[in-house]
């Protein structure tokens, strides 16, 4: 989402490390860059006002001047107005007392229903909390049952249907088997439009006078850039908000949405869709979002989701034939499996520091997610035997495999020619221990993840 915020101001700060002092004049230059970025970026004209203000008069003090590395200082002093816009701390829900409703609020089309699944398996799952959904959306055709097949994919309980009932008695049904059912919270789903009416706001401030929230979350499409922020500030003057959801944020966004909103409605981004998955929903945490957006990377929220994702048991089990020297085409797979599960390869190197810099280099170069979906394809190939034992993959087994995959030879071996360069780093880690252990407990007795070829360490 942010990747075009992150291209600009790399530019700019880049410039500014390179030399050795800076004057007034150069601040003011650096920081006209940085407004003009931040309009780019589709962030709203008060808040780019008003962040400029804040930085301008820190960039220029006496202790940033005359530092050794003042172009280092510069950067700190965004990167720390960054997080006051965004929010100084991850702000997480408040749930009090059971059943607690949370209202989920929005325009059609924003995501609501998905997000709703998405936040109840993730309240279910990671907060051990006993999760009841229910649709209130009596205007769009079949989107209660939407919500019921999302709530069976995600195992996740949602209220019978009734027809005939309007949005008022769905919700005074919801709160009572709520109570009866011994539920820890409630997700209740309203209806939206494509735009924002009368008729909208006051069946949700019904809602929210019946329901008595302790979460109103505004779920807002982050592709829609400035409008997110208007349609935000309406939903807060009407419906106090509580909190935001960013949807789609793995898309093209600029990204001004998320710097905006916090700012002009008070309310403070709590979560973000990450995906098309019900999975994929991480807590918002400003510092972590800022360290992106100036390419200084995000490994906290990648050891954390690594944390989350990795299978400990097959880890460990991959992790004690890594240090024998072991490591065949099968454990290759599951490293790529792994990296998936990760966010794939665009989501794992964009939580790595400095990336940002090479982004066009990988781009040009093929890295994505397609790159692991062919070496997985690849290797699936391959017979049982070839995948224990690489070494005995010849000229015309690489021609056959080549052929069953899909594509040219000389993916195949680049594809062995990576596999050999893993293995042989791993013989080194498994002699050297200390090494092999700091990074199995890393990623959870795994290793770290595959780097795509031409990345990676070892022979040429």
């Amino acid at each position: 989402m942010f990747d075009s915020l992150q291209s600009r101001l790399g530019g700019v700060f880049d410039r500014l490390r390179g030399r050795g002092a800076l004057t007034e004049a150069d601040v003011d230059e650096a920081l006209g860059e940085v407004r003009t970025a931040l309009i780019e970026a589709d962030v709203a004209l008060p808040v780019v006002k008003d962040f400029i203000d804040k930085v301008r008069p820190r960039a220029i003090g006496e202790d940033v001047i005359r530092s050794v590395t003042p172009g280092q200082q510069v950067v700190k002093i965004v990167h720390d107005v960054l997080v006051e816009t965004l929010g100084q701390e991850n702000a997480t829900l408040n749930l009090g007392s059971p059943p607690a409703p949370i209202l989920m609020v929005g325009l059609q089309g924003s995501g609501k229903t998905t997000t709703s699944a998405k936040l109840g398996l993730l309240l279910q799952g990671k907060e051990k909390k006993r999760v009841l959904m229910a649709s209130l959306d009596t205007s769009r055709p079949a989107a209660m049952e939407q919500l019921k097949i999302l709530g069976e994919q995600a195992e996740v309980a949602t209220l019978p249907i009734v027809l005939g009932q309007g949005p008022l008695e769905i919700a005074r049904r919801a709160m009572a088997s709520a109570k009866v059912g011994g539920y820890d919270v409630l997700i209740l789903d309203t209806a939206g439009r494509q735009h924002i009416d009368e008729q909208l706001m006051l069946e949700v401030a019904a809602i929210r006078d019946l329901v008595k929230p302790h979460e109103t979350l505004l779920i807002a499409d982050s592709l829609t850039g400035q409008d997110a922020v208007n349609i935000a500030r309406t939903f807060n003057e009407r419906v106090p908000l509580s909190g935001i959801i960013l949807t789609r944020t793995d898309g093209d966004a600029r990204g001004g949405a998320a710097l905006s909103m916090r700012a002009v409605t008070g309310a403070p981004i709590k979560f973000l869709a990450t995906g098309e998955k019900l999975e994929a929903l991480e807590a918002f945490h400003p510092g972590r979002v800022a360290g992106r957006i100036l390419d200084m990377g995000d490994v906290v929220s990648l050891v954390e989701k690594a944390a989350e994702t990795i299978d400990k048991e097959k880890a460990e089990k991959l992790a004690r034939k890594m240090k024998k020297g072991e490591f065949d085409m099968n454990d290759l797979a599951e490293q790529l499996k792994q990296m998936k599960q990760l966010g794939g390869m665009q989501g794992v190197l964009g939580m790595l520091p400095g990336v940002g810099k090479i982004k066009g280099q990988l781009d040009a170069a093929g890295m994505d997610d397609k790159l692991l979906t062919r070496q997985e394809a690849i290797i699936l190939s391959m017979t049982k035997k070839e995948r224990s034992k690489p070494d005995i993959i010849n000229g015309s087994r690489r021609k056959r495999i080549a052929q069953g995959s899909g594509v040219d030879v000389s993916e195949v071996n680049k594809l062995l020619k990576m596999h050999r360069q893993m293995s042989d780093v791993m013989k080194k880690m498994g002699k050297g221990g200390r090494a092999m252990q700091g990074l199995s407990a890393l990623f959870g007795g795994g290793g770290m993840p595959p780097m795509p070829p031409g990345m990676g360490g070892g022979r040429r």
